[in-house]
């Protein structure tokens, strides 16, 4: 599976402290992270990430297409919500893209830990589901 992971800054110790914990079932994926999120959580463990812009740079549009192209999987984006985000509507359009695709999307710390310690039992099967195609 391809998982994306991106931290608003404020949540980027808890990124670090979610990729620590959870990096035996992460290490069996492909990861994609955003900018200094990737490298942050490559700094600290042993993961290997594949690394696309800040999310203020377009990353969070990267892994939209990404998403759109259905070449992930999973998302975890830890989001800030007391802080305003001056790419705000990018991260909007990821979470719709999510939704419109069908992707599992955790905005925060419970839900990413739900999510992964359902694929490390196996609970998570959503692939087998038939993938949304786009009417254009």
């Amino acid at each position: 599976m391809k998982i994306a992971l991106i931290a608003h800054d404020e949540k980027k110790p808890e990124m670090i402290r979610l990729a620590t914990a959870y990096e035996p079932i992460l290490k069996q994926h492909d990861l994609v992270a955003t900018g200094a999120t990737g490298e942050q959580i490559m700094d600290k463990t042993d993961l290997t990430i594949e690394a696309v812009n800040g999310g203020p740079y377009g990353g969070d549009q990267q892994i939209g297409a990404m998403i759109a192209k259905n070449e992930i999987d999973l998302v975890i984006f830890l989001r800030d919500p007391l802080t305003a985000q001056p790419h705000e509507p990018d991260v909007n359009a990821l979470i719709r893209l999510s939704d419109v695709f069908g992707v599992p999307l955790a905005t925060n710390i419970g839900s990413a830990e739900v999510l992964l310690r359902g694929l490390q039992a196996g609970f998570i099967d959503w692939r087998s589901l038939k993938p949304h195609e786009p009417k254009y």
